[in-house]
């Protein structure tokens, strides 16, 4: 028997149960667990930028504050993003729960991410959950229809990566369970305290998804890759900002996760379904209007995703955003750059 096929039957007797991957104890189907205390979330970072930095893509962990049950915002890094928060003391309070043999990184890959919420099936969004495939738990894998056939025609395929899904090309190894998501409707996260409702952002040629994530009174929205309505010719952002408008008069909203792709000297046309620091300004000033009050995002978080690494010599390009944002802020939001292994209380 060649190499190559012994390996496809090992994996393929692997899809007996999925057992191959699963973890003793841990909680399987459709469960979901009580809301904690209501005292926001936490944020880590796994990942930061929006490429070419290989092993620090994009990559968000969301918990509520106190629950160690999590679910990932995208997955463009997951075990290079675990090591780095480890080796910066932001997984303390989870190494003291491991009664495992497993390192702090598998501790919180197998026990702590409960499923991934997949804007869009770019690599700089899904690079880490594919790699990582091979060692992970089971878990439900929740994206729009349109994410999840990119997935599983593309990726998931058995020519580019083996398939870790429940469908598409056979064999199906399992690892994650595919839970289409259909806009405006709410879906429980199993085994965590959350919801999610997901909604059609615009990224050029691509639809990717925002994800306004709930526990309890708590809210924390989410937007994958997305350029401004004006840009893209759609009503997108506008559908999205009058839906969380809500949220943000009850001061439920506690956080917004948004890109900055690029600084302001780059042309509107070849943005490419990404934003600047103007665009995203002129965003949450549409969001402001929607709830009817100038001052409504007034001390409001908002992490700046996606920030696209470059490989010239000057200023940083984190820096230089952060002081295009910070100049023209009349809202009263609070900018934070998202940098690998930060780790955020929002409340």
């Amino acid at each position: 028997m060649s190499f190559t096929k012994s390996i496809f039957c090992a994996l393929l007797a692997a899809t007996a149960g999925h057992a191959f991957w699963a973890q003793p104890g841990r909680a399987e189907g459709n469960t979901s667990r009580a809301a904690p205390s209501q005292n926001g979330f936490d944020i880590l970072v796994l990942g930061a930028r929006g490429g070419v930095q290989d092993g620090n893509l994009s990559a968000y962990m969301i918990m509520p504050y106190g629950d160690h049950h999590a679910i990932m915002c995208d997955a463009g890094t997951l075990v290079n993003g675990l090591n780095v928060s480890d080796h910066l003391g932001k997984l303390n309070d989870f190494s003291v729960e491991n009664k495992t043999p497993l390192t702090p990184t598998g501790y919180m890959l197998h026990h702590v991410i409960q499923g991934y919420l997949i804007s869009h099936a770019h690599l700089d969004h899904i690079a880490g959950l594919a790699i990582s495939a091979p060692d992970d738990t089971p878990k439900p894998l929740y994206a729009l229809q349109s994410t999840v056939d990119d997935l599983s025609h593309s990726v998931f395929n058995w020519r580019i990566w083996p398939n870790f899904a429940d469908q598409g090309s056979a064999p199906f190894l399992k690892t994650y369970t595919y839970h289409p998501l259909i806009p405006a409707q709410p879906l429980p996260l199993q085994n965590t305290a959350m919801e999610v409702t997901a909604w059609p952002l615009s990224h050029g040629p691509v639809i990717s998804t925002a994800f306004l994530i709930k526990s309890g009174s708590n809210a924390l929205l989410y937007l994958g890759d997305t350029g401004p309505d004006s840009v893209e010719n759609t009503h997108r952002l506008k559908t999205l900002w009058h839906a969380v408008a809500p949220d943000i008069q009850n001061h439920q909203l506690k956080a917004i996760i948004i890109e900055s792709s690029y600084d302001n000297s780059r042309p509107d046309k070849t943005l490419f379904g990404h934003m600047t620091p103007r665009w995203v300004l002129k965003s949450l000033h549409d969001l402001a209007q929607e709830t009817g009050k100038a001052t409504s995002l007034q001390g409001l978080m908002v992490l700046i995703s996606h920030i696209k690494y470059t490989l010239t010599t000057g200023k940083k390009i984190q820096d230089i955003i952060k002081r295009e944002l910070d100049a023209e802020n009349d809202l009263g939001v609070k900018f934070v750059i998202a940098e690998q292994g930060l780790r955020l209380h929002v409340q």
